[in-house]
């Protein structure tokens, strides 16, 4: 909808159109409260390892371990969502990932915890991420048309992040009254929610080739589509270098709550929802927006708004400041993520979706465990703030060499 002088309006009715489907609501709902679960975990599990090490490092360490199987499953998981149905594969993930919630919980339950064991946890669920995320990537366009597909993207951001406000949030809470094992147990039973929601969907039958097990030439046919269509080889090469210098920086959340502002777990909590809220901010807006042909201002505004922010929060002290910095860095981050992933998506044929969705997501996962462990090794040697100067100028280079390169046409 359009108002006076060509300047978009909002509507409601819009912003929710995907909800319309029966299977993408179900979805929408089990995922809401499996990944509130999942934040709730990660805000604790964060503040564990820094409370156990007082190491910034070793919270990078932590992420890497998370991040590594990506670069070892995923291609390899893309090309499997495309041989045997998503949801299946999804239910398998999903289980997985439950049962290493519980065996976390049970660790430090029993005060058995070590750093090493999280380490080892941490890379058990990245195997089980590297094959969750290609599919479920692709399974969108089983839930609702590709005509809606931009708005359904952006609310499974918007649900994403609105876990972001309330889990983190709610997990620094839980860490600093009951401990961090409740909000570990909490999360272990989170994950039955979208197993329900998945084994009650009513999906139509996908067609698929004779042939199960993925095989090497359809990662190289994949790799091969990506190199051969220059818009989808720079959207993808874009998610890369901002995931590991602006997601890298979020590794350091922990260890800034404590060493720059001063604070404790429910400082690290309210950081993380920070940043949650401007992510549902950016996300709400991208799925009001995201069916007009302005995708590619959306783009170019969060590549020079989340530099900009994660500068900002370089230099104040004041938890309110930075709070508001952690606003405007998850607007950008929102921005460029789910604007990137709908232009990919859009571009490719059927038949590729799951092999390049698996690079997109090698490239999104696979870059945190390399930002991680940059930034985990640089905050030890010159500070966690430095490090965000840094990760924030790179980052402002790289955005003014695409705008100038490419124009916005090109990339819509």
């Amino acid at each position: 909808m359009v108002g006076e002088g060509g300047i978009p309006r909002f509507s409601i009715k819009e912003t929710f159109v995907s909800l319309r489907y029966p299977n993408y609501r179900l979805w929408f709902i089990g995922q809401l409260v499996s990944m509130t679960g999942t934040w709730m975990q990660s805000a604790a599990q964060g503040f564990l390892v820094y409370e156990l090490t007082k190491s910034p490092a070793f919270l990078g360490y932590v992420s890497a371990a998370n991040g590594l199987p990506s670069w070892i499953f995923t291609l390899y998981a893309g090309a499997i969502a495309d041989r045997i149905p998503r949801r299946t594969l999804i239910v398998i993930t999903q289980s997985g990932m439950m049962l290493l919630a519980f065996i976390l919980a049970l660790l430090t339950f029993t005060n058995l915890v070590q750093p090493w064991h999280i380490i080892v946890l941490a890379f058990l669920l990245g195997i089980c991420n590297a094959f969750d995320a290609p599919a479920r990537q692709a399974f969108l366009l089983e839930m609702v048309d590709r005509e809606v597909l931009t708005n359904a993207i952006a609310l499974n951001a918007a649900m994403f992040t609105s876990a972001i406000v309330i889990g983190p949030a709610v997990g620094g809470l839980a860490y600093a009254w009951v401990g961090p094992e409740w909000c570990f147990t909490l999360n272990g039973l989170s994950y039955l929610a979208v197993i329900a929601a998945l084994l009650m969907m009513k999906l139509k039958p996908v067609p698929r080739t004779g042939r199960k097990i993925a095989s090497l030439g359809d990662i190289k046919e994949g790799l091969l589509y990506v190199l051969r269509h220059p818009s989808v080889r720079m959207l993808i090469t874009n998610i890369g270098i901002t995931t590991i210098f602006g997601i890298g920086v979020a590794t350091l959340v922990p260890a800034w709550s404590v060493n720059v502002l001063h604070g404790d777990s429910t400082t690290n909590g309210f950081l993380l929802s920070a940043r949650g809220i401007g992510s549902l901010i950016g996300a709400l807006m991208i799925a009001a927006l995201g069916m007009r042909n302005i995708r590619g201002r959306l783009w170019t505004y969060g590549s020079f708004v989340m530099p900009i922010f994660l500068l900002i929060f370089s230099f104040v002290r004041a938890l309110p400041l930075a709070l508001l910095a952690m606003v405007g860095i998850g607007w950008g981050f929102v921005m460029i993520n789910n604007v990137t992933n709908a232009m990919v998506q859009t571009q490719i044929a059927d038949e590729m979706r799951g092999r390049v969705m698996g690079i997109y997501t090698l490239v999104f996962f696979g870059s945190m465990p390399v930002g991680s462990f940059l930034a985990g090794n640089v905050a030890e040697l010159v500070g966690e703030p430095t490090t965000a100067v840094i990760s924030a100028s790179i980052l402002l280079v790289f955005a003014t060499l695409v705008l100038w390169r490419t124009t916005i046409k090109e990339i819509k």
